[in-house]
């Protein structure tokens, strides 16, 4: 028999929704064949007809069969809504989010699958009742399936505890083991503690000795840093007085050359014109300030 790659339960679940849509899909055709046979035993009562008169009777079969074929239609994708919400309210009450791939929908390679498994089911199945109406709801939406799964996650939280009180049994052994282990290793280090008293002892003469030896190096380190310092100092302080000496021989030479400098300035034309042109100026401005004493006198 043909599969669907389902579960046994799904199948089944599959296999009387096919069956609703065979029986709803018969009871269309039944109607359109009784739309054929009124027109035939009403309409179709004459030797000879007219062209219009069979363009009338033809129209109105047409939209007969329209009619029929679109309530057919919309009616079955209101059930495929319907069977969809059931689905999805089933999945929601377990918070989980289904998704559907409309593509597939015009997969013909899986669309023959299908028209292989309804033949392969229904081939044979006159002998199976059609639909069992005391069926019972979607089983995760009434209380049967949630006891399942209910019942499903006791059994893994207690198949998952009796591994971890298993492996709990086996920590504890180890725990023992290694708290054996602890107590012979520190039996046998006070032991070992014991025997290596006097070795002990030397050692740490031995050690003494060397920080003396260590300290004494690092004072003879330390006075001979110092005297290096010392004599560093000394050739720095000298080299800071000749310094001094020639900053102040450049010093003394600079003001020399500012002196001439100025001495020279002086006996050029241009000071002598520049002096003589402010000796003008001032003597105007005392000459105007009398003149102004005279229309402005003083309160």
């Amino acid at each position: 028999m043909a599969e669907l790659g389902l579960n046994e339960h799904h199948q089944n679940e599959v296999i009387n929704y096919m069956r609703f849509a065979r029986s709803k899909r018969g009871l269309r055709l039944k109607t359109v064949d009784s739309c054929f046979q009124d027109l035939k035993e009403s309409r179709l009562v004459e030797e000879t007809f007219t062209a219009d008169e069979v363009s009338e009777v033809l129209s109105g079969l047409q939209a007969v069969v329209y009619s029929e074929l679109e309530s057919e239609l919309i009616h079955t994708a209101r059930t495929n809504v319907l069977l969809l919400r059931q689905l999805f309210s089933q999945a929601e009450k377990w918070y989980l989010k289904l998704q559907t791939d409309i593509s597939e929908l015009e997969n013909r390679e899986l669309l023959e699958q299908v028209a292989e498994f309804e033949k392969a089911e229904f081939t044979s199945s006159n002998k199976k009742p059609i639909i069992d109406a005391m069926k019972p709801k979607l089983a995760p939406l009434n209380e049967g399936g949630t006891t399942e799964l209910l019942n499903k996650e006791i059994a893994r939280l207690q198949e998952e505890n009796e591994k971890l009180k298993s492996r709990l049994k086996t920590i504890e052994i180890q725990a023992t083991h290694a708290l054996d282990e602890k107590s012979k290793l520190e039996r046998a280090l006070q032991d070992l503690k014991l025997d290596k008293g006097d070795q002990q002892d030397l050692i740490k003469a031995q050690d003494l000795n060397d920080l003396e030896d260590t300290v004494t190096a690092l004072k003879s380190e330390f006075q001979k840093t110092l005297n290096d310092q010392t004599e560093n100092q000394k050739s720095l302080e000298e080299n800071l007085a000749t310094a001094k000496h020639d900053l102040l021989r450049v010093q003394e030479q600079l003001s020399m050359a500012e002196k001439e400098l100025d001495k020279k300035f002086q006996q050029t034309a241009a000071y002598r014109n520049m002096k003589e042109i402010l000796t003008r100026k001032n003597d105007q401005i005392k000459d105007l300030r009398r003149r102004l004493t005279k229309y402005e006198p003083e309160d």
